[in-house]
């Protein structure tokens, strides 16, 4: 079975692209539980990517005499840490995003209140601005020097 890691979030969620039918309204009752699935699933994966490091650390965890061991694992932990940290911050989107789900107001842009996008939303299911939006908000991040 391949690595859960190169899957897409829909393959980790079990799921294929949605398929919108005619005339069907956005964001209806069957795309908030496509994309509650994809969210639920993504958060599940990370909180066990979570539990696997601390039991990891917890087990690895050694006493080497020799300094160079010891800063060596020391900078792996840092490493992992970092990454738990980021993962933190995600999970915490993730789950502001499946409450916008829950009220009704997931999958419009934020700045200009378009639709999204299904598409879109699947690749990045916590996306709070449509394409444009993101694009002159990453143009005006770079000419402030913030990029």
């Amino acid at each position: 079975m391949p690595d859960q890691k190169k899957l897409g979030l829909l393959a980790q969620a079990g799921l294929e692209p949605y398929q919108e039918k005619p005339g069907e309204e956005y964001m209806n009752d069957a795309q908030r539980t496509h994309f509650r699935t994809i969210l639920e699933a993504w958060r599940n994966d990370l909180r066990n990517e979570v539990d696997r490091t601390k039991s990891h650390m917890q087990d690895e965890a050694a006493n080497f005499p020799d300094p160079v061991d010891r800063a060596a694992q020391e900078e792996e932990f840092s490493l992992e840490l970092r990454t738990r940290d980021r993962e933190r911050k995600l999970i915490k989107k993730i789950e502001k995003t499946i409450q916008l789900i829950k009220e009704d107001d997931f999958g419009f842009c934020d700045s200009c209140g378009i639709e999204i996008g299904i598409r879109r939303l699947e690749a990045r299911p916590t996306a709070d601005l449509c394409v444009d939006c993101k694009t002159l908000a990453e143009i005006k991040e770079k000419q402030s020097g913030r990029g």
